[in-house]
């Protein structure tokens, strides 16, 4: 009898270890809908930080992490404030800029655009000279210094938009017409603060700098939001901007030279910046507001190494209530960018919530102010409740796919990590493939907040909605792309909308991100940069 209870014990103790683990979480519609058109909805008015809209979004986002039973992401908290201040900067209606033979006046908003970080009542500056300095760019790697043998202290610094790389096809240098960091406007901005300049123009053009000058508009006289570094030691420039190309043609026939031929100078590596021997005037009145907004976080703690971390993210925010638009609608809905995102953030960790437990803690981070300029996300990645060295990678979500299944997903920046690897083994097991961003002049890898990530070293993931539609191909998918672009894309009218959302697609990628995400949670995987990566070195710094 107690060899028969013997055996029979052991039958039940193997049976018990060799038992299924759980299957995957599998996602469906009704995932997303719900949390689509709460935060899409006119009762959010647009989610724009210090409104009423983020306290609606804030407090919703909380509470469904406390229903779906996650832990609050910072301590005892679902926040992390995110201190900022709003600058209004009134820019002068001219700037004059004298030669030694002739004075001209342009006009703000058509000819230039310059707005300023600094918090002083009046910024002004008075016959500062000005220098050409290529495209303004440092890249060691390539042996190019555009600011070698010059001075540019306190003078004015007018650069090229992208960077040499563009239109060349030599995907070697500088990645060819993949805009790469260099050539991104924020970069060139930080880079002449390095060399103490006081004003940056960025010389616009339509085609390398991948939107045209109505977008560089919308800045003037505008409130802008940045992060509040008071108390830190931070040169700002006295301003930044942009002036549009035949302002620049104006400024280097002023300055006795030959557009075409400065403009070949700048894409060699030899290339000497040059004063140009021109002095300009202008200022801008400043008004700043302190105020502090909020990222939510909330985690699934690991079950073996729960001091390893992964983290998907996606902004929260969106423009807020402004400009009417010719049908009289005032809110900026974001539907698309970015309640999809934060739909899916949410429907992720409803996933890890009910899924059997990961071996690394998971953290679901909704971000703010990413319209303004990724601050919320960049506050998170210089102030991070998870160590860096221990956060194994990012998955970012910004605009989820609306218009149905589709056969491809485009990776948004081919070539930086291996999440890309890890992406592409779970579309080949479902059938689909990855494609390149179909417009990489765009430099969309610098425009979401997985680039916070990555600044700060850590390997990041972005995808976009693919083209290549599983029923009309893809030049219906280009298509509806690009319609986007031209009628939702920061309008009134991305709302979601039955008649033409289809919400299958959105499924099928949020359940790709959801494997790549729990397999990396379940091993012992680290995800490099590659070795072309910008971001590899940084890493490496820390991670010896």
């Amino acid at each position: 009898m107690k060899k028969h209870l013997i055996i029979y014990a052991l039958g039940i103790a193997i049976f018990s270890c060799s038992e299924p683990k759980k299957e995957p979480y599998f996602f469906q519609v009704s995932d997303l809908e719900p949390y689509i058109i709460t935060l899409a909805s006119d009762e959010f008015e647009g989610r724009m930080p210090f409104s009423e809209g983020e306290t609606k979004t804030i407090n919703y986002l909380e509470s469904e992490f406390k229903t779906m039973g996650l832990e609050p992401g910072n301590g005892n908290s679902y926040f992390q404030d995110v201190p900022m201040v709003s600058i209004n900067s009134t820019a002068a209606s001219e700037m004059t800029i004298k030669s030694a033979n002739e004075s001209v006046t342009f006009e703000g908003l058509k000819d230039y655009v310059i707005w300023t970080q600094r918090t002083d009542s009046l910024v002004s500056f008075e016959d500062t000279e000005i220098v050409f300095a290529g495209f303004g760019i440092v890249a060691p790697e390539y042996g190019w210094d555009d600011y070698k043998n010059i001075d540019v202290t306190g003078k004015i610094v007018m650069v090229l938009v992208n960077d040499p790389g563009f239109g060349t096809e030599d995907e070697a240098f500088f990645k060819g017409n993949t805009m790469t960091y260099y050539g991104r406007w924020t970069y060139k901005y930080e880079e002449a603060i390095r060399h103490g300049a006081m004003g940056v123009l960025i010389v616009h053009n339509t085609i390398p700098a991948g939107y045209g000058f109505n977008v560089v508009q919308n800045r003037w006289n505008a409130a802008q939001l940045y992060l509040d570094d008071r108390g830190q030691d931070n040169y700002k420039l006295g301003f930044e901007g942009w002036v549009t190309l035949p302002t620049a043609n104006k400024l280097f026939e002023m300055a006795g030279m030959n557009e075409r031929e400065m403009l070949a100078k700048a894409r060699k590596a030899d290339f000497q910046a040059v004063a140009m021997n021109l002095k300009a005037s202008s200022s801008l009145a400043v008004e700043a507001n302190y105020d502090v907004s909020k990222n939510v976080i909330a985690k699934v703690t690991g079950s073996t190494k729960p001091e390893e971390y992964i983290i998907y993210s996606a902004h929260w925010d969106h423009l807020g209530i402004g400009k009417p638009d010719e049908t009289g609608d005032s809110i900026y809905n974001g539907a698309l960018d970015n309640a999809t995102g934060t739909a899916a953030l949410l429907a992720l960790a409803k996933a890890f919530s009910t899924d059997e437990k990961p071996e690394r803690t998971v953290i679901f981070l909704a971000v703010t102010a990413e319209e303004q300029g990724l601050w919320g996300s960049l506050y998170y990645a210089l102030n991070p409740i998870y160590p860096k060295e221990k956060t194994v990678a990012n998955i970012n979500m910004d605009g989820i796919n609306p218009y149905g299944k589709m056969k491809d997903v485009s990776i948004i920046g081919v070539g930086q990590s291996d999440m890309e690897d890890l992406l592409n083994v779970e579309l080949e097991k479902v059938g689909r493939y990855s494609a390149p961003d179909p417009t990489p002049t765009a430099g969309y890898y610098f425009r979401s907040d997985h680039f916070s990530f990555a600044k700060v070293g850590i390997p990041a993931l972005y995808i976009g909605t693919g083209i290549d539609h599983f029923e009309k191909g893809k030049e219906y998918g280009k298509q509806l792309e690009d319609d986007y672009v031209q009628k939702y894309y920061h309008k009134p009218s991305d709302e979601y909308d039955t008649s033409r959302w289809n919400l299958d697609g959105a499924v099928d990628d949020v359940q790709l991100l959801y494997s790549v995400g729990r397999n990396l949670a379940n091993s012992d995987t680290w995800p490099r940069w590659k070795a072309s990566s910008e971001f590899r070195a940084i890493r490496e710094a820390y991670m010896k």
